[in-house]
């Protein structure tokens, strides 16, 4: 008897330490994920921002569309694959997949409930894969192209670069979409 109960207190103990180091590994995967987030974001506001000030807006609308897909490339690396999703896309290949849908719906309700739209986060891991989305909230320097005052230039441009557009009428503080990541290392 003595045995059996040894051996169920041993098999415990290996789940909970299993347990353990699976969530341990969960908060540092987070903790990296959250490290990546800025400098990718300032580098995108940096980019637009250069693109805005030699050329104007509409050369921002052009630098966005070239710029921004190489900008995720450039910030992803061997184990993290980051981008930006929406559930109002304005390039389609930006589209979210079903579970960053359904994240960003989330977001939404979580934002209509009164959450900081600057705080609104979730990670999981998916089928094997730690996936992490970070709230992107519309900031003032963003209404030139995607709120609801656009100027004819802006909107021809956006027009001429992004035809299926769905981008715009957003306000100061809303969700214009979402920091997605995925880790691509092996999983615990």
């Amino acid at each position: 008897m003595r045995t059996l109960t040894t051996l169920a207190a041993l098999c415990c103990t290996a789940i909970l330490s299993q347990s353990i180091s699976a969530a341990t590994s969960q908060d540092q995967l987070k903790q990296e994920a959250a490290t990546l987030i800025p400098a990718f974001a300032k580098h995108l506001m940096d980019t637009v921002q250069q693109a805005k000030e030699d050329g104007g807006p509409v050369a921002a609308v052009a630098a966005c569309q070239t710029l921004a897909p190489e900008i995720a490339d450039e910030h992803s690396n061997a184990n993290w694959k980051i981008g930006r999703t929406s559930l109002k896309t304005r390039n389609s290949d930006n589209a979210p997949d079903a579970w960053e849908r359904n994240v960003l719906e989330q977001f939404a309700e979580r934002a209509a409930n009164g959450e900081d739209v600057k705080t609104i986060s979730y990670a999981e891991t998916v089928n094997g894969q730690f996936r992490l989305m970070k709230a992107i909230p519309l900031q003032e320097g963003c209404l030139g192209c995607h709120g609801n005052e656009i100027k004819p230039a802006i909107a021809a441009a956006l027009n001429e670069k992004y035809p299926n557009d769905q981008a715009t009428g957003y306000s100061v503080g809303d969700i214009r979409g979402a920091f997605t990541l995925r880790h691509l290392g092996a999983q615990d």
